[in-house]
């Protein structure tokens, strides 16, 4: 048996639809019935927040089974302080290949290009039972709220510089582009009727 080769790379702009399509894949009745993290990251590549060294894909031999992107974001400390950090996300991978442990190699991958580009913290709102396995711990352990839900333990942090959120005291707010699908619905839809139609379907366990 062969070993399988794995390649992470830069994604290009003839990419770009696979990409969306693959990230639809991935996230389609997981969070909520149907989804919005592709058109997330359809927006997102305009934003201004957005860190194109570390939009990354994934491909085994030759097939493209995963992605995540970065954008900048940063705390809001209590004493006035406004602390550059960054998040990424969506982070998806082809359903036939989760659960193999490949969203881990993606994800460490990346976050070593993170800190190698200077940043010194991620957040992110995900399972501890994933992210835990890559060095995150729930944000508020840390002091950093989440805006939202400032109990919430599902937001979580990881420091690259290590000691970086000591002394840190305070709020965290999603970065603006998370939220264009509730800005402009309409803009959502159409884009969402660009692709192949899908069951959306009310599963347990989702958020939404």
């Amino acid at each position: 048996m062969s070993e399988k080769k794995i390649t992470i790379r830069l994604e290009t702009k003839d990419d770009y639809r696979a990409v969306e399509n693959l990230t639809r894949e991935s996230f389609w009745n997981v969070y909520r019935p149907g989804c919005m993290e592709h058109y997330v990251l359809h927006r997102y590549r305009d934003d201004p927040a957005f860190v194109p060294e570390l939009d990354f894909v994934m491909e085994l031999d030759g097939e493209l089974i995963g992605q995540v992107i970065y954008v900048r974001s940063e705390i809001d400390c209590d004493d006035g302080r406004k602390v550059p950090i960054m998040t990424f996300g969506p982070l998806g991978i082809a359903p036939a290949y989760k659960r193999q442990g490949y969203g881990k190699q993606l994800l460490d991958y990346s976050m070593e290009k993170a800190k190698e580009m200077g940043a010194d913290a991620l957040a992110i709102t995900g399972n501890i039972d994933f992210y835990g396995k890559s060095g995150f711990v729930p944000a508020k352990t840390k002091g950093v709220r989440y805006a939202d839900d400032p109990e919430a333990d599902y937001f979580l942090i990881k420091e690259l510089t290590p000691g970086f959120l000591d002394g840190i005291s305070g709020t965290y707010k999603d970065p603006e582009g998370y939220f264009v699908c509730e800005k402009n619905p309409e803009a959502f839809e159409q884009f969402e009727a660009t692709f192949p139609k899908k069951e959306k379907l009310k599963l347990p366990g989702q958020l939404f």
